[in-house]
């Protein structure tokens, strides 16, 4: 929440800095773009995890309804005949006979399994590396578009605060032609009490105060309006606030930087830039997909499947070749280097386009603060009429019709001012952002 930088009439008031610094911090849109780069800073460290070893384990145990591995095993059939002979003399006929008989062997109905394995990536085609340089591509240009999200949320900010500095100057000029109304009002007044004047003029002077009345009531309801969005804009927690604001009707201009640098820092530029940054890492990663992929590793095992359990660790190495996958994979390299082509004209035909912005930004400071200039002339010279209408009124020369569509051309002259200067303001923001000052 910003500081109170005044109090008016019992309610805070703020500057503009105030308000820039209150939607920088509460705004909904830089929040989100501050939680972007948090979430594409994970995304980097979560692609740098790829350069370390892979470390799984693994466990089984079963239990089979007989066992996986069965076998009729003739003992006859596996002894020499040399020896057959020999037994068959030693042996009784029914011992002798057993040994022609099959004996039935099964294995494995139950056994368990467990191991660990660390596996170490050595080279895959250089799909690591990219895949990093592309996490980290991917946080620069979260920053730039929290750039983008500063200047648009700088713009929405001085443009209702400048909607607020009009509406106020607007009705101050309401108020400056109400008194002179309230005069003229009793002037004629007097002067229909006494015959001097017809009551028409008199009539006149009371439609001009309503329609006086009518646009008070139009600006208090924009002004409330307006108030709320800024509320909301700038996260204030009450929209009963005024504005601090001294207006200078003779601004000077901003500085004009050379635009072709001024291009390089401009934060649609470098976004423009890492695209075509990002389209080159593409390609790569798409042909690291046609390489071989090498890995080392280690493991340490155990097993139970044959009522014994036995460990042992070992080594290994593991290739990858992609064999059938090239065909399609170079189709896919041709692909990606059409986008690196497509992002590079993109590169130049939007820096042509934001360099144009620039001078336009720049031919607009120039045309308000020459709208401005003319404005306060104007003013100068509806002060000068309506003060000749109001001799010739009183002098008896002129029409009240005359005096009042002089003060009608004077009110209109300061709300021209308050339009222009309001208007200059706006242009000077948008060539500071659009050169990156």
């Amino acid at each position: 929440m910003i500081a109170v930088a005044a109090v008016a009439y019992g309610r805070p008031a703020y500057t503009l800095e105030q308000l820039r610094d209150s939607a920088l911090t509460g705004n909904n849109a830089m929040r989100s773009a501050r939680h972007d780069i948090a979430s594409a800073a994970e995304q980097r460290r979560e692609a740098f995890t790829n350069y370390f070893p892979t470390v799984s384990a693994t466990g089984l145990s079963f239990a089979a309804t007989q066992g996986m591995m069965q076998m009729d095993i003739n003992p006859g059939e596996m002894l020499p005949a040399s020896l057959v002979g020999v037994l068959a003399q030693s042996m009784p006929a029914e011992a002798l006979a057993g040994l022609a008989t099959p004996i039935g062997v099964s294995m494995m109905k139950h056994g368990t399994l467990a191991g660990v394995s660390a596996v170490q990536p050595v080279f895959a085609g250089g799909r690591i590396v990219n895949g990093n340089r592309l996490a980290r591509l991917g946080e620069d240009v979260s920053q730039l578009r929290l750039e983008l999200s500063t200047n648009d949320v700088l713009r929405t900010t001085e443009q209702y605060y400048w909607q607020l500095v009009t509406m106020r100057e607007k009705l101050r000029t309401l108020d400056a032609v109400a008194a002179l109304l309230d005069g003229l009002n009793k002037d004629v007044t007097v002067a229909v009490n006494a015959g001097v004047t017809l009551r028409n003029d008199l009539l006149q002077v009371q439609l001009r105060q309503n329609d006086i009345e009518s646009q008070r009531l139009k600006l208090l309801n924009g002004q409330a309006v307006v108030k709320m969005l800024l509320a909301q804009h700038c996260a204030l927690s009450d929209t009963a606030f005024d504005i601090v604001a001294a207006p200078d009707f003779n601004p000077s201009l901003p500085p004009r930087p050379d635009h072709g640098q001024a291009l390089l820092a401009t934060p649609e530029y470098r976004l423009l830039d890492k695209q075509v940054e990002a389209a080159v890492l593409q390609t790569k990663m798409e042909r690291g997909k046609a390489m071989p992929t090498v890995s080392v590793g280690v493991g340490y095992n155990y097993h139970n499947l044959l009522g014994k359990g036995t460990s042992f660790g070992m080594a290994f190495a593991t290739v990858s070749v992609p064999i059938t996958d090239w065909w399609g994979t170079s189709h896919a390299v041709k692909r990606k280097r059409l986008e690196e082509v497509k992002a590079r004209d993109q590169l130049a035909d939007n820096s042509e386009l934001l360099t144009i912005k620039m001078q336009s930004a720049w031919n607009s400071v120039m045309e308000a603060r020459d709208q401005l200039s003319l404005a306060a002339r104007g003013i100068e010279q509806a002060e000068e009429n309506l003060r000749i209408n109001r001799d010739h009124y009183r002098a008896g020369v002129s029409r009240m019709s005359d005096l009042l569509e002089a003060q009608l051309l004077y009110q209109q002259a300061l709300d021209r001012r308050a339009d222009a200067l309001a208007t200059y303001h706006n242009s000077c923001l948008e060539y500071r952002l659009a050169t990156a000052q």
